[in-house]
């Protein structure tokens, strides 16, 4: 079952990743990193694997697996 791992700990909210998941299943969290951004997190087993979330995170935070 494909689905991608964040490290939350590069991630600073650019938000690019929620744009662009044509499913929508990344969402922004109200929690804070040590950086003080608050990161992304997906909360779903519907991802089909595409990696347009890693294509688009300047941050290299997101890594896909299929």
């Amino acid at each position: 079952m494909p689905t991608i791992k964040i490290n939350v700990e590069k991630c600073k909210g650019c938000n690019f990743c929620v744009d662009a998941c044509p499913l929508k299943l990344i969402k922004i969290s109200n929690k804070l990193n040590k950086k003080g951004f608050n990161y992304v997190l997906m909360d779903s087993d519907k991802c089909t694997g595409c990696g347009l979330c890693f294509q688009m995170c300047p941050d290299l935070a997101i890594e896909v697996y299929k």
